[in-house]
């Protein structure tokens, strides 16, 4: 690892201050993909701008219509705070299952919608949830948000401060960890919303979380295996495309399944 200088700040305006004035520096949230990046030599920035003490960064609060959640707040407290649980208890399951305690007591939901790994957890509860991502600039819808490979909307210095998640009636979550790392090998959603409105996102199947629209109509009908057809599916030394497109429609049957049992 490269040697650097740590900034630790206070506000979002010191946070950016710090940024625009060193040459070669990167955000820190909970640091589990940017540290062993460094530790591995893929990237060696000059400066290291931490963003985990800043408390408009660790709101957790709820309205009639949404729930807020600092980007800065930890996987563990998503998982275990009441109003999580109680507000959409798919995403405190969601977080429970994410890598291990180490991890969770680490990890932000910030960081992880940054990162936009394409096995991460929390894109597909995002896109599922009809998330807003609220930076120091704008708000981007989850649909505009996740834009490919590792790759988001957000522009050099952006900074995400909450994520405001829209309440559905029932919520679902069902993953197949890869056995090492915990990240899903494929990972489906459900949110079910009033009017009969449903969204399913999948995680960890192609080259970024993304929208199934045969599952949102399968789910409003009889069939329980929809159609899987892209282009993107991933096939590497996990698991072949065809395994992972089987496995989604497995977990979409069971996340379905549990939605409908809790009627």
């Amino acid at each position: 690892m490269n040697t650097f200088q740590f900034h630790s700040t206070k506000t979002i305006q010191l946070a950016k201050d710090a940024f625009s004035a060193n040459e070669n520096a990167k955000f820190l949230s909970g640091g589990m993909t940017l540290l062993p990046s460094m530790k591995h030599g893929l990237i060696q920035p000059n400066h290291l701008i931490d963003l985990s003490k800043i408390p408009e960064l660790q709101v957790l609060e709820e309205s009639n219509e949404f729930l807020t959640i600092g980007a800065a707040t930890k996987h563990d407290t998503v998982a275990t705070h009441p109003l999580v649980q109680s507000a959409i208890s798919g995403l405190a399951y969601l977080a429970s299952q994410i890598g291990d305690p180490q991890v969770r007591m680490r990890g932000t939901i910030g960081g992880s919608l940054a990162n936009n790994d394409p096995a991460a957890d929390y894109p597909a509860a995002a896109l599922a949830l009809k998330a807003h991502i609220v930076t120091d600039r704008r708000v981007i819808a989850a649909d505009e948000f996740f834009t490919g490979f590792y790759s988001t909307a957000l522009e050099e210095g952006e900074v995400i401060t909450q994520i405001k998640l829209s309440k559905p009636i029932k919520s679902a979550y069902v993953k197949f960890k890869q056995a090492a790392s915990g990240y899903a090998l494929a990972g489906v959603f459900i949110a079910l919303y009033a009017n009969q409105e449903v969204r399913v996102a999948v995680t960890g199947v192609a080259s970024g979380v993304f929208r199934w629209e045969e599952a949102e109509r399968a789910f409003l009908g009889s069939e329980m295996k929809p159609d899987l057809q892209r282009d993107d599916v991933i096939s590497d030394l996990h698991a072949p495309s065809a395994y992972r497109i089987n496995i989604a429609q497995v977990l979409f049957k069971k996340a379905a399944q549990q939605i409908k049992n809790n009627s």
